[in-house]
């Protein structure tokens, strides 16, 4: 997966690829101490447009209170419009954007006050996340031996890096086991998440997805709930048992880089036919309908990106 660019966003300036770099004793790297955020700019025939992107920055700074930084460089707005420059400067049409608030100059005795909040965004071309083939014919999953965070351990609505060794640990075992992705439990042994993805399943064309208290509130989730109601369908959300997942008509996971894939195997059980069920496909070709202005949805969650009004913020960025 190439992630080059141009230009990569840090502190208010433009820095050339190459020169982005961070000092070996950044406490971030050592602790985890940062919060991030994943964001799609798709293509549209009026231009490259970010999918909700006040959302996920509303998210990244919630995230970064939820961690304990009291004091951002940059407003919510702000790092919406270095978003879009950074997406504009580097002259891309799709891409992933990866905004990053970390701890840098203190914070040694693990008081995330000891040092301060420096702000990054990257750009990169990136697409299918879980393979090729996973949007037309789905992924082979497996329940993982590690657990999901418990809420009161981790911080489970934030998207803070350490988070992720977790996701870490269930996704490599899942590779090396010949599995495409992992499915994590909850702490009380009931269905959360996958390692970056939120999870839905299907009986008797209602849908069902595990309620919030364990599991990251996915801005895709939202989404395909929203599209779901659209279509007509029901969508639960409740306790699901393992053993569910099995005799479901449909599994699907959803999530900014994975987007809508289904489940066609979970533990070595085919689920429903072994394909891609009739209300995953039908909530994948919203959803692409979506993200690409082509559905009623798209006015309130595409933000176009308008290069010559980033271009101002270029300069004053660079000066």
């Amino acid at each position: 997966m190439g992630m080059t660019s141009k230009y990569i966003w840090m502190n208010g300036e433009l820095v050339e690829f190459e020169k982005a770099t961070v000092h070996f004793l950044t406490p971030a790297l050592h602790y985890g101490i940062g919060v991030f955020e994943g964001i799609r700019c798709y293509a549209t025939d009026d231009g490259p447009a970010v999918f909700r992107l006040e959302d996920h920055v509303n998210r990244l700074i919630n995230s970064a209170k939820v961690l304990g930084f009291t004091n951002l460089l940059y407003s919510a707005e702000e790092i919406a419009d270095a978003i879009k420059l950074t997406v504009a400067v580097n002259e891309f049409t799709e891409c992933y954007i990866r905004p990053l608030i970390h701890l840098s100059g203190g914070g040694w005795n693990l008081n995330v006050d000891g040092g301060k909040a420096d702000v990054g965004i990257a750009v990169w071309e990136w697409s299918n996340y879980l393979g090729a083939d996973a949007l037309q014919y789905g992924v082979r999953a497996n329940i993982a031996s590690f657990t999901r965070h418990h809420p009161n351990v981790m911080m489970t609505k934030a998207k803070i890096c350490g988070n992720y060794a977790n996701s870490f640990l269930a996704k490599t075992e899942s590779l090396r086991l010949g599995f495409d992705e992992a499915i994590l439990l909850d702490p009380q042994g009931y269905v959360a998440e996958c390692t970056g993805e939120n999870l839905f399943i299907v009986q008797n064309k209602k849908i069902y997805t595990p309620n919030l208290a364990p599991v990251l509130e996915g801005i895709t989730r939202h989404s395909l709930i929203a599209l779901a109601g659209d279509l007509g369908y029901e969508v639960t959300e409740t306790l699901i048992s393992r053993d569910q997942l099995y005799t479901a008509d449909e599994v699907f996971v959803c999530g900014t880089a994975a987007e809508c894939i289904a489940l066609r195997e979970i533990d070595f059980r085919v689920i429903g036919s072994g394909n891609m069920g009739p209300v995953t496909k039908e909530l994948q070709q919203a959803f692409q309908l979506a993200i690409h202005g082509k559905h009623p949805r798209s006015a309130e969650w595409l933000d176009y990106v308008n290069v010559a009004e980033s271009l101002p913020l270029r300069r004053a960025a660079s000066a």
